[in-house]
């Protein structure tokens, strides 16, 4: 029987320095083989996380079977539920360029005006957040990219542009992703439940990005045309704006995470629509295009516009009616009395399960309705200790006030989690596509598509999310926060750079989130500071620095054919990262210091 395994946080040369150096090692190798040595996204996963686990191990000291425990709960989470909403997301909007269904709405937006400034905020901003909040992990960029080149703008600009625009939804892309990935692992660290904490994160996060909602559309028209000019649209570009930024800060406190940039962007799009039925600039603008009309093609008919965009109106519908159960108030309902025995049987220790590799199911209160959830032990990380199954990892002083058990357990739940809600929408969007004609091997045909363009991303996902869980559970993690909380007041400043630069890094605001959100907690708790406040920057400031990932300015460029080009978009991109990961520090620190109020409390 493994032994309880005490973490200790300066294991090199009793220098706690030496160790945060040591401890970076997986991130900084994950880093150069990205960054400098263009390796491939899941061969650099692959080595981090070989190299996190032998320093666990070896370094830390962190039992091998704990840290094999720890390793294959890291890739698990990485496949569900994060892969499963990765690969679910895809299929739909992969689903919905199938149908024509996409390229029906982005007509639709190109024939509301002929001015650039007003069709780059509607496609930059307002259709690109919604397509993060539906895609993510590059589409925006790629798509809006492509659009604004083919609206007429020039190459370079369109593709910079659609850089600078795909920052304020970030942190809620794909489904929220980022922020529920984020609470997964900060729960058992904060010693509260996965869903209270994903929701307070995802609060907090809507109480910083819509302060910059507000100024986006207003920022990339002054890049475009100039201050002159973009106050000439001042109410197309206040109404996206504000509009995105009221939907982004309700949905996100309220509702959760997984609608709110595909609720603000309809929200947004709507809004300067009817807008546009009203009000038009004086003057329409079309300077510094190549084009003098944009090619939009033939005209749809209206019952077709709304067909397209029904198709969203049922992802949304379907997965805020799944999430009715999982809403701030609602009660849960007990599994099924097998299920529940099953899973209890390390608890009890019967002869079918005598050894707690399945410890007890979470906690359930019979009322009310709600999927059902379960949530166990994993296996290898628990010993039985008066007939129940205690965690084998402690985490000790200063990281906790006292000796504490770290709990490594592994939430299942089929029916509620946000990608089979979406899964479900795309077989519910799918059948008006047959009733009008479609193939009916088109599902199975882009499903298999779709599951070959994500083979390797899933396979990258679940590596990182390996890396992060070693690291956390073999006290790597609390070894570099003891070294940040060095740097004191200023912490929520810095914190909002360390965000910036794991996007930076990683190009995904749930990568950095996955490897640096911990440690920024674990550094608010030693610094005095809210956890859920430098975790949330984290993702906040992280979005900053997509528009200067390797990978994003790589997809910006192919999406407007200027392969090779990348340096001359970085050159126009790289002042307005650090401008906004500037003023995200900023709010961080008036956050934690002068309007702490705004900081949800768990």
């Amino acid at each position: 029987m493994t032994e309880v395994f005490h973490q200790v946080y300066s294991p090199v040369g009793g220098s706690v320095l030496l160790s945060a150096l040591v401890a970076s090692l997986p991130p900084l190798l994950l880093a150069i083989l990205l960054a400098v040595l263009r390796v491939a996204p899941w061969r650099a996963a692959v080595a981090a996380a070989a190299t996190a686990f032998v320093l666990a191990w070896l370094v830390w000291g962190m039992p091998l079977s704990l840290t094999i425990a720890a390793a294959t709960h890291g890739m698990a989470f990485g496949l569900w539920p994060i892969s499963w909403i990765v690969v679910s997301t895809v299929f739909f909007y992969n689903l919905s360029v199938e149908s024509g269904d996409f390229d029906v709405i982005r007509l639709s937006l190109a024939r509301l005006t002929g001015d650039r400034r007003i069709q780059l905020v509607l496609v930059a901003f307002c259709f690109g957040a919604l397509i993060e909040g539906i895609a993510g992990f590059g589409a925006p960029v790629a798509i809006t990219a492509a659009m604004l080149a083919g609206l007429g703008f020039e190459p370079i600009m369109a593709a910079s542009l659609a850089l600078i625009a795909n920052t304020a939804p970030v942190a809620f892309g794909s489904l929220g992703i980022p922020v529920t990935t984020l609470g997964g692992l900060l729960a058992p660290m904060l010693g509260h439940d996965t869903q209270a904490t994903t929701q307070a994160l995802s609060a907090m996060v809507g109480r910083q990005l819509p302060i910059f909602s507000v100024v986006i559309p207003a920022y990339l028209v002054v890049l475009y045309a100039g201050w002159r000019r973009m106050i000439e649209v001042w109410p197309a570009v206040f109404v996206s704006g504000v509009t995105f930024a009221v939907g982004q800060f309700v949905v996100s406190n309220f509702v959760g995470p997984e609608l709110t940039d595909v609720l603000a962007a309809l929200t947004s799009l709507a809004s300067v629509a009817l807008l546009l039925r009203v009000w038009q600039p004086a003057e329409e603008f079309t300077e510094g295009a190549r084009l003098a009309v944009a090619p939009v093609g033939p005209r749809d008919t209206g019952p077709r516009v709304v067909r397209a965009y029904a198709t969203y109106g049922v992802l949304i519908a379907t997965v805020l009616i799944g999430q009715v159960g999982n809403l701030p108030g609602m009660s849960k309902v007990n599994p099924p009395a097998n299920v529940t025995a099953l899973l209890k049987c390390g608890q009890v220790g019967n002869k079918l399960c005598p050894d707690p590799w399945l410890g007890a199911s979470a906690a359930v209160e019979p009322q009310g309705f709600r999927f059902p959830v379960w949530e166990f032990s994993w296996p290898g990380a628990y010993r039985m200790q008066d007939g129940k199954p205690a965690p084998l990892v402690q985490r000790e002083a200063p990281v906790v006030a006292a000796s504490s058990p770290y709990p490594l357990s592994y939430r299942l739940d089929f029916l509620a989690t946000a990608g089979t809600l979406v899964f479900l929408a795309a077989l519910i969007a799918f059948v008006p596509m047959l009733i009008f004609g479609g193939a009916p091997q088109a599902l199975a045909t882009t499903l298999r598509r779709t599951l070959r363009q994500l083979r390797l991303p899933v396979i990258t996902i679940a590596f990182i999310l390996s890396i992060a869980t070693v690291m956390n559970y073999s006290g790597m993690t609390s070894s570099m926060a003891l070294a940040l909380a060095g740097t004191g007041v200023l912490f929520p400043f810095f914190s909002a750079w360390l965000g910036m630069i794991g996007v930076f890094l990683t190009g995904s605001d749930t990568s950095s989130n996955t490897l640096f959100g911990p440690l920024q907690a674990t550094t608010a708790k030693l610094s005095g500071l809210d956890p859920v406040l430098m975790a949330a920057t984290n993702s906040s400031a992280g979005v900053m620095g997509k528009m200067i990932s390797p990978q994003n300015l790589s997809v910006g460029a192919a999406g407007v054919g200027a392969v090779g080009r990348e340096g001359e978009i970085f050159s126009k991109v790289i002042a307005h990262s650090l401008i906004l990961t500037t003023l995200m520090g900023i709010v961080a620190m008036l956050q934690a210091y002068v309007v702490p109020w705004m900081v949800p409390r768990l």
